[in-house]
């Protein structure tokens, strides 16, 4: 039977080949375990392994496991779509937020963040494929943000983050990396401290990693296929 330590230290293999065959150095790239939908106890599994940073998209579910996974040395990382309501409860339990897509939600972030906890590193969510369905800030429109977020107080820009358009078009894929890192760059040009790429998942880790990315965001290929809740369930959660 596969084991999450298994599983865990083939993803670990595959960065640093694609590290490798890119040129660059496999500690360059931080492996993200996103556990949404996973419970607590695979989480558990994972960290026992030595995997000691976690990403997850829903708020409820997340604080869920943070409450039962307490006494275990985390990095936790919010990563889904932030609602304006929910900016406290995340501001104290993460470390990290890599959905930032609006002024108003980075103006939230700022103002919630305890005062007693470090700066809530911050990256910012770029809609690289276009699409309507998906959140992020359009490209052109990065610098504005960046600028932003950059002057309020208690958040850390670090970099960027996207969420490519799922295809098997590897061109496709390469070309949409291609282009976060690009507008990285530029930043970084115009003088942003910036360090951070998020970008890259199961499926197309080794693409993005060629890119330049710094954290992959990886969960099936460490957990296996997810479990996503039904309707009934869906709607509790939503509802807390």
């Amino acid at each position: 039977m596969t084991t999450i330590a298994s599983t865990l230290h083939a993803v670990n293999k595959r960065i640093a080949t694609a590290a490798k065959n890119a040129g660059r150095q496999p500690e360059e790239i931080k492996l993200l375990a996103a556990s949404k939908t996973n419970p607590a106890e695979q989480v558990k599994k994972a960290w026992q392994a030595g995997q000691t940073i976690f990403g997850e998209n829903y708020l409820q579910e997340a604080l869920e496991k943070i409450l039962v996974l307490s006494d275990l040395s985390i990095e936790w990382h919010f990563i889904g779509p932030i609602q304006s309501n929910k900016t406290k409860r995340i501001t104290a339990n993460f470390a990290w937020v890599h959905s930032v897509d609006r002024k108003k939600i980075a103006d939230r972030l700022s103002r919630d963040r305890p005062e007693m906890l470090p700066p809530l590193q911050i990256c910012l969510q770029v809609n690289v494929s276009g699409e309507s369905t998906k959140s992020g800030v359009s490209p052109k429109l990065v610098a504005d943000l960046a600028s932003h977020v950059a002057g309020l107080p208690r958040l850390k820009l670090r970099g960027l983050m996207a969420v490519p358009e799922l295809t098997t078009a590897t061109a496709l894929q390469r070309s949409q990396f291609h282009m976060l890192r690009d507008t990285y760059d530029q930043l970084r040009q115009d003088g942003f401290d910036l360090d951070t790429l998020s970008m890259g998942m199961s499926e197309d880790m080794d693409i993005a990693i060629a890119e330049g990315a710094t954290i992959v965001r990886v969960g099936t290929a460490i957990f296996g296929p997810r479990r996503y809740l039904i309707p009934e369930e869906l709607a509790a959660r939503v509802a807390r």
